[in-house]
């Protein structure tokens, strides 16, 4: 065994001196199904993933090899025996596992040899993967609760004594929940993720997740403790959305295995079973729609140890299974990602005081309080604030429906032990906030350092990084992702306060910001597998999924359902990797042959329309039509990536029906207007293809002029906001777009943030009565934007993932310097520029493996494409 170390770590060393000289090319970054040594997988065929470490000009990998194996020497030594691909001449850089069966439980080591441009090879450092239960046959545990029934309030606390007499080698937790859970051993909490396991549709579809406990077992007594909250499984606060009506709702339970396998190889499970033994405590109730109560005095000390005296605790009781299907949680997942203190305290009295953290959030809070025994504390969270500065949540609690004034929304309450410094610390809950007004029967002191805010969301790796010369657009940018952010808790939803939904058309309206700065894959295939589950056997999808049966009305249409198309076509773009495309089709393939069979003509008005517009209404049948093209199109396309000759040929004709109806009746020919010409019914069109290659200059420069008589101000909803930058600037009219883009006068993005706001908000109109929320993501396509209009960076659908990039970058007047970089499969890219004496010095970088077109204007104005190898490359142009 000191051999092996030895060897291991000389190869390290070996290795890493390599990784400084410049003339080599080494595999970095390597992951599998997107996630660095992941634990407790259930695919059968893994993906494998890296990049090339090259700076070298023409960086390029011309074979490669994978080892896999159980043993980590044999992938050292490279004579893998799980599988090994043997050289391939090949530059693909994401691999699909195609070994012998991958078994359960089973800890794999891989690695990747690349030869680059000179027939030179190196190795990766040796990474894992490790198998977790593959099918629910696995389990061993049963699912098990207390004996109270869904209205009662108080959270259920589990615990379990058990035994070890011999020594560990290792220690898996597997835990299932309906609702949501935190795991205790020996009373400590397993784990830093929250809001655990992610939301699904509960009755069709349940995930588990997996941890690695060795370092929290000990010889001799151990003890097990899970407390469950109600998450969106047992839903006892009212609102619009009839969640308290879901037909999987049930008091919250689970299911647990800990596998321990010994030194000496032998292997024991211990379960969920009649041994276990539950009661309540502190937590009295908890919503994650509403808030949290928390009553110190109810406190049972130490509840998850070995001292704690259970005698007094109940038996547990059998439940049934949720669903027949329990997976893998594979993805990133929910953690406190940034604490933010307090920025200003309000002291209105001794019993009031109003926190500002400075920023809107998802979040969770965490206080710090000393008082009398009794005392009863509310924290109110809210983004705004009255003139006389208590928390105003008039704007976010219009659809909350209370069945009790003891369930306030956004509110949680404490109630104080007395005595010492007491924390609470919100569980199974967040909240979509910036303020915070704590009060109390009895008076108190609070301080700065007394509340602590929590920003939480999905802890998926940023890719993208913009920073200009313009504060307006560094900060607009920023608070495109603080928005995201805030609306990305394991599915993406509309807001963090008012609803929490995941709503499908702010999903795909901003799906390209998201990618161009995020690496999301992992959260957005679990949501497509939500759709999938949500999906009707006709092909209608809800437009909030997860749903408990809400959002199946008449206006579920394609502007908004288009998520199930939109989505694994954008993920194929960016990632190059089409699975989540291939697991979507037949799902797509049905819900276009619906709107299909609906709409015989090519003509549709199923949908919502252009949403929340400043003063102009878009024609719904107009834009409703161009999104059911866009899905036919990509269902088109799909099926020629996946050899369905029949499909590509149907699809395609479909395409061409739909784009010819909506041209014969939508548009003049004459003048180059769509409908009565509202910039969203020219730049809808515009953007989506369905302008004639003639027109689109005429159809452009009119879009531009309803842009200058404007003042270069928007009158868009939703549907025109993703849609008129691209419009624009891909069309010929860049310098119209980024002045539409930095306009910070109503309405526009800009005129959110010179106004202080640190989110995107709801609506253009800071006045507005309805629609009001600040924290919403719908309007966001502005951050994928500043990637595409200046930077100039697009994916090539037919060399997807960035393996060829199309770069047309724009340098508008009056901005002395931009840079735009996006983390892509293949490496970093980079387009920048900088102004020097009238002079623009553009600079690109385009990692191994890849290539790029870039387009420069030339004297006459126009685009002359420039063929780039991998490498920088610099470029001097005459403003």
């Amino acid at each position: 065994m000191k051999n092996h170390f030895l060897y291991v770590a000389l190869w390290l060393i070996g290795t890493c001196i390599q990784a400084r000289q410049s003339d080599v090319c080494i595999p970095v970054d390597l992951t599998c199904e997107y996630l660095v040594n992941p634990i407790g997988l259930d695919v059968s065929n893994p993906r494998l993933a890296w990049k090339l470490q090259d700076f070298r000009s023409g960086a390029l990998q011309t074979a490669c090899r994978i080892w896999v194996d159980t043993d980590s020497l044999n992938v050292v030594k490279e004579r893998a025996t799980v599988w090994d691909t043997g050289k391939r001449e090949s530059d693909r850089i994401l691999w699909t596992y195609a070994g012998s069966a991958l078994q359960p439980f089973t800890k794999y080591y891989w690695k990747v040899s690349v030869w680059d441009k000179d027939g030179k090879s190196t190795s990766s450092f040796v990474q894992s993967f490790e198998t977790g239960m593959m099918d629910i046959s696995q389990w061993q545990g049963t699912w098990i609760s207390d004996n109270h029934d869904i209205y009662y309030k108080p959270a259920p606390y589990f615990r379990r004594v058990f035994e070890i007499e011999k020594s560990v080698k290792s220690a898996r937790a597997y835990i299932t929940v309906a609702g949501l859970y935190e795991l205790y051993i020996n009373g400590c909490r397993v784990g830093n993720h929250i809001l655990d396991p992610m939301y699904t549709r509960y009755d069709r579809r349940n995930l588990y997740v997996t941890y690695d406990v060795t370092s929290q077992l000990q010889r001799g007594k151990n003890v097990m403790g899970v407390l469950l909250g109600n998450g969106w499984y047992n839903h006892q606060s009212l609102a619009v959305w009839n969640f308290h009506n879901a037909p999987w709702r049930n008091r919250p339970a689970f299911c647990l295995d800990l596998k321990i396998v010994y030194e000496d190889g032998s292997i024991e499970v211990v379960s969920s079973d009649k041994d276990w033994k539950t009661s309540t405590g502190s937590l009295i109730s908890n919503s994650i729609y509403t808030g949290v109560h928390y009553d110190a005095r109810q406190e049972q000390k130490g509840w998850s140890t070995i001292e704690f005296n259970d005698s007094e605790w109940e038996d547990v009781i059998y439940r049934s299974v949720p669903s027949q299907k329990i997976v893998a949680q594979q993805m990133h997942p929910i953690r406190v990602v940034d604490t933010v203190n307090t920025a200003k305290l309000n002291r209105i009295n001794d019993t009031t005081y109003v926190f500002d953290f400075g920023r809107n959030m998802a979040g969770i809070t965490l206080l710090k309080v000393r008082g009398e025994s009794g005392t009863i504390i509310r924290l109110k969270h809210g983004e705004r604030i009255y003139p006389n500065g208590l928390v105003d949540v008039s704007n976010i609690d219009v659809y909350c429906q209370p069945v009790v004034l003891s369930d306030p929304f956004q509110t949680d309450i404490m109630i104080l032990r007395g005595g010492e410094e007491e924390k609470f610390l919100t569980k199974f809950n967040y909240k979509g906030f910036r303020y915070v007004e704590v009060t109390s029967n009895n008076p108190i002191e609070l301080v700065n350092e007394s509340l602590t805010a929590y920003f939480i969301h999905s802890d998926v790796p940023q890719v993208g990084f913009i920073h200009t010369s313009d504060s307006l657009i560094n900060r607009l940018w920023r608070a495109t992702n603080n928005s995201y952010l805030s609306n990305f808790v394991g599915y993406p939803t509309d807001c963090p306060q008012r609803e929490k939904n995941g709503w499908t058309g702010d999903a795909h309206l901003a799906i390209e910001s998201a990618l161009y700065n995020f690496d999301g894959i992992t959260v957005y295939e679990k949501w497509l597998a939500d759709h999938r589950d949500e999906q009707q056997p006709n092909g209608v999808l809800p437009d909030i999924i997860p749903t408990g049966g809400w959002g199946y009305g008449s206006d579920n249409g394609l502007d908004w359902t288009s998520t199930i198309a939109i989505i694994p076509w954008n993920i194929y773009l960016f990632y190059g990797d089409s699975k989540l495309l291939s697991d979507c089709y037949e799902n797509i393939k049905r819900y276009v042959d619906y709107v299909d069979r609906n709409s015989p003509g090519g003509l549709t008005s199923w949908g919502r329309g252009d949403w929340v517009p400043v003063e102009s209404h878009a024609s719904v049948e107009l834009t409703s039509s161009v999104y059911f093209y866009v899905d036919a199109t990509i269902l088109a396309r799909a099926a020629k990536l996946f050899g369905k000759c029949g499909d590509y040929t149907r699809y395609s004709a479909l395409a061409k029906k739909i784009k010819d109806a909506i041209n014969e009746k939508y548009l003049n020919k004459k003048t180059g207007m769509y409908a009565s010409g509202v910039q969203t019914e020219l730049a809808v069109p515009l953007m989506w293809g369905i302008v004639p290659e003639d027109m689109k200059e005429m159809v452009a420069y009119n879009l531009a002029q309803e842009v200058v008589n404007r003042g270069y101000h928007l009158d868009v909803g939703v549907l025109g906001a993703k849609a008129i930058l691209n419009a624009l600037s891909e069309n010929g009219q860049s310098e119209v777009a980024y002045k539409l883009a930095c306009q910070d006068t109503y309405p526009s993005w800009g005129h959110w943030i010179v106004n202080g706001a640190t989110t995107l908000l709801e609506n253009w109109d800071l006045q507005a009565t309805r629609d009001i929320s600040d924290n919403h993501m719908m309007f966001g396509e502005i951050g994928g934007w500043f990637f595409k209009g200046l930077g100039g960076i697009y994916p090539d659908w037919e060399n997807p993932g960035f393996k060829h990039i199309i770069l047309r970058p724009y340098f508008p007047e009056g901005l002395n310097n931009f840079e735009a970089r996006h983390n892509s499969p293949y490496g970093e890219i980079c387009s920048k520029w900088e102004l020097k004496r009238n002079k623009i010095i553009y600079t690109v970088v385009v990692p191994a493996n890849s290539c790029a077109t870039l387009y420069l204007p030339d004297r006459t104005g126009q685009n002359t494409p420039v063929k780039l190898t991998a490498g920088e490359h610099v470029f001097t142009l005459k403003r």
